[in-house]
C-alpha cells in the first residue's frame, strides 16, 4: 500500500464529517453532542444530570442534604450505513487519486448521505414529538399560517422554552405560504445562525431563525433502503407510503442531538483489490438523532392532514 493512502483515509474522515455538520439543513443539532462519548462503532455515552430542587432551611439543624447523581447513558446508534465504490486504475494514476476520490466521497455525501441524515432526523423528531402528545395535523392556507405557528411557539414557550433559544424548520412549501402572508413581512428580519464553524444569515420570525427544508426531507416516516432487498438494491431513502408532510418542527436549539460519525474510511489500491484493477473506497456511516426523556416537551410539531 502506498504510504500516503492512510493518510488520505484520516484526511477524507476528517473532511467527511465537517461535511455534513457544514451542509446538512439539521447540521446545527450536531453542536448538542458536544458532551456526547464517542469511541468508535456503534455506542455513544450521553451524560445524564440529576438534582434535587430546595427544601426547607431548619434553624436548628441547618441545610437539608440534596443529592447529586451524574452517569452516563449508553445508546446504540440505529443507523448503521455503508456503501463501496471502485475507481478504474486506467482512469485514476497514483498521482491524481486523492482529487478523484475526494470528489467522489464528496459527491456522494453531498447527493445521498446528507439527505438521508436529514430526513432521519426530522422523521424521528416527529415521531418522538407524536408520542409525547406534541403535535398536531393542520393544512397551511395563507389566511391563518402565522396565528397556527404563533399557537405553537407559545405552547412550548408555556413549557419554559425562552423564544430566543427556539429554532423553526419548515418544508419550503409552506415556507412559502408562510412569506407570502401579509402580516408577516414586518414581523421578520435577518439573523445570524451559527452552524458548523459557519455563520449563516437566514430569516427570522420575532428573532426565531426560520430553516427552510426541501419537502422530501420533511416527511414523518421513511424507508431506508438496505441495498440488498428486491426493490432496494439503489439504496438510499424513500418517503413511506403513509408518511404525512413535516409543515414545521419548532424546537429549543439544544434539545435535539444530532450524532454523525464516519466510522470507517478504507481505501485498497488496485494491486490491494482482488475483485478489479481499480481503487476500491469503502464508507461507513453511523448516524442518529437523541431528544433526552426531560426534553421532549422542547418539541412541537405541526403535520399535514
Amino acid at each position: 500500500m502506498p504510504i500516503n493512502t492512510l493518510e488520505y483515509a484520516k484526511l477524507f474522515q476528517t473532511e467527511l464529517d465537517k461535511q455534513v455538520v457544514q451542509q446538512a439543513t439539521s447540521g446545527w443539532m450536531e453542536s448538542n453532542a458536544g458532551q456526547v462519548k464517542y469511541n468508535g462503532g456503534n455506542e455513544i455515552k450521553i451524560p445524564e444530570l440529576v438534582v434535587q430542587g430546595l427544601a426547607d432551611y431548619d434553624r436548628d439543624n441547618g441545610f437539608n442534604q440534596g443529592s447529586v447523581t451524574f452517569k452516563y447513558q449508553t445508546h446504540t446508534l440505529t443507523q448503521d450505513r455503508g456503501r463501496t465504490f471502485q475507481l478504474d486504475a486506467m482512469d485514476v494514476d497514483e498521482t491524481n487519486f486523492g482529487a478523484s476520490a475526494a470528489n467522489v466521497m464528496s459527491e456522494f455525501q453531498r447527493l445521498h448521505v446528507i439527505p438521508e441524515i436529514d430526513a432521519y432526523r426530522y422523521s424521528k423528531l416527529a415521531a418522538l414529538a407524536a408520542a409525547a402528545g406534541n403535535s398536531g395535523e393542520y393544512t397551511p392556507a395563507e389566511a391563518d399560517i402565522l396565528k397556527k405557528l404563533y399557537a405553537d411557539i407559545f405552547a412550548i414557550a408555556d413549557r419554559g422554552v425562552d423564544l430566543a433559544n427556539m429554532v423553526i424548520t419548515m418544508g419550503y412549501p409552506v415556507y412559502q405560504i408562510l412569506t407570502n402572508n401579509s402580516q408577516i413581512q414586518k414581523k421578520l428580519d435577518v439573523v445570524q445562525f451559527a452552524q458548523g464553524g459557519v455563520n449563516l444569515m437566514v430569516k427570522a420570525l420575532d428573532g426565531i431563525p426560520l430553516k427552510p427544508v426541501t419537502s422530501d426531507r420533511m416527511k414523518s416516516a421513511y424507508v431506508f433502503k438496505d441495498g440488498s432487498t428486491s426493490g432496494q438494491t439503489s439504496g438510499g431513502f424513500a418517503a413511506d407510503a403513509a408518511a404525512k408532510n413535516i409543515n414545521w418542527i419548532i424546537s429549543a436549539r439544544n434539545t435535539p442531538i444530532g450524532i454523525s460519525k464516519t466510522d470507517k474510511v478504507r481505501i485498497f489500491t488496485p494491486d490491494e483489490n482482488q475483485k478489479a484493477d481499480a481503487w476500491k473506497l469503502d464508507y461507513r456511516k453511523y448516524h442518529d438523532l437523541l431528544v433526552p426523556d426531560n426534553k421532549l416537551a422542547t418539541v412541537q410539531v405541526s403535520l399535514g392532514v
